[in-house]
């Protein structure tokens, strides 16, 4: 047995030991030959799991919770801001979304403020928690499809799986009214500090890179808490992350690229056209958050070493699949036994 918890075994040399990267710590100390393994791997996930036909199912619920979801994030943006500004703090967002999908959430967000205030005041307790159960279990078929990509099962109690679901709808819609107050703040704060006109600009692409770390941060919760499984230690879970922050917003601009100077569903779909050019952006961002998943799984399912969090353990003891057990190696194309 290793000195952290990784069995050492006879059969180490058939699945490669150190050249492939059975013995790394962290993902950096995986050599070419084992991201060949980790790579080869994804590929014959990605049909074995039919991730696509998984991330459609996901966009599927997301979309059915979004509607919801703007509902209860109105209403809590009410506690930072007036709701009638919304519309004009998110228009920076429309550089990520496509135009008619961004228009779709214009809408339904311009419908939503234009209510009655003491409507809104009134309606706030039952519509909430409505709103806020609907986007909670869209939260939860995104941890189901997460649960796939790590090849485990959902273990948690009815109650603890909807808590954390809950916890993570909660945070993402305080943080997201956070970041869209903070667009209307800055300018203002920017205008009395009286700064010259590069210090504005460069502060004001600041909001960029920090939007780029939020999400990181905000997908590596995803990878850490989602699955039911003990939590991966977070060297584990940061490439897939950044992978995922990094794919979808190369995507959604060269998505959103795509529908406006080539594809034209207006004419094939007629008013249904905004609507599954929403569908398809939605179906992109699942894919890319469960492929982000896959490389984290398989970076773990190369080593022996226990890249869960707390003492290290034996394989077999550490409650999670991919971590107790290797993935097969792949030699002149052709996979090895998994060593398991």
């Amino acid at each position: 047995m290793s000195d952290d918890g990784g069995v050492k075994r006879d059969t180490e040399t058939s699945t490669g030991g150190p050249a492939r990267g059975r013995d790394a710590q962290a993902p950096s100390q995986i050599t070419p030959k084992g991201w060949w393994d980790i790579l080869w791997r994804i590929y014959a996930r990605f049909f074995d799991d039919r991730i696509s036909l998984v991330a459609a199912g996901a966009a599927f619920y997301i979309l059915l919770a979004l509607f919801p979801a703007l509902t209860a994030f109105v209403s809590l943006y009410g506690f930072v801001s007036d709701p009638a500004t919304i519309a004009d703090h998110i228009a920076y967002l429309g550089a990520l979304l496509p135009k008619s999908s961004m228009e779709i959430i214009r809408q339904q967000l311009d419908s939503l403020v234009s209510q009655d205030r003491d409507v809104l005041s009134v309606s706030f307790v039952v519509a909430l928690l409505v709103a806020f159960w609907s986007a909670n279990n869209g939260v939860k078929t995104i941890f189901e499809a997460i649960n796939i990509a790590y090849k485990e099962n959902e273990k948690r109690s009815f109650l603890a799986t909807n808590l954390i679901a809950l916890g993570f709808t909660l945070g993402a819609m305080v943080l997201a009214a956070l970041m869209i107050f903070s667009t209307g703040v800055v300018p203002v704060a920017l205008s009395l500090l009286q700064l010259d006109v590069f210090a504005e600009a460069l502060i004001g692409l600041a909001r960029w890179p920090v939007t780029f770390v939020l999400i990181v941060l905000s997908i590596s919760l995803i990878y850490r808490y989602g699955p039911s499984r003990a939590p991966a230690k977070w060297r584990w879970i940061s490439w897939g992350s950044v992978f995922a922050t990094t794919m979808w917003i190369s995507a959604s601009a060269a998505f959103s690229f795509y529908l406006q100077n080539f594809a034209d569903y207006n004419a094939t779909y007629g008013s249904l056209g905004a609507v599954i050019g929403l569908m398809l952006w939605t179906w992109i961002s699942a894919l890319i958050l469960i492929l982000g998943a896959e490389i984290n799984a398989e970076m773990e399912h190369q080593t022996e070493r226990d890249s869960t969090t707390g003492a290290p353990k034996p394989m077999g003891q550490r409650g999670a699949v991919v971590a107790d057990t290797l993935g097969s190696s792949f030699r002149r194309g052709s996979p090895t036994a998994d060593g398991r």
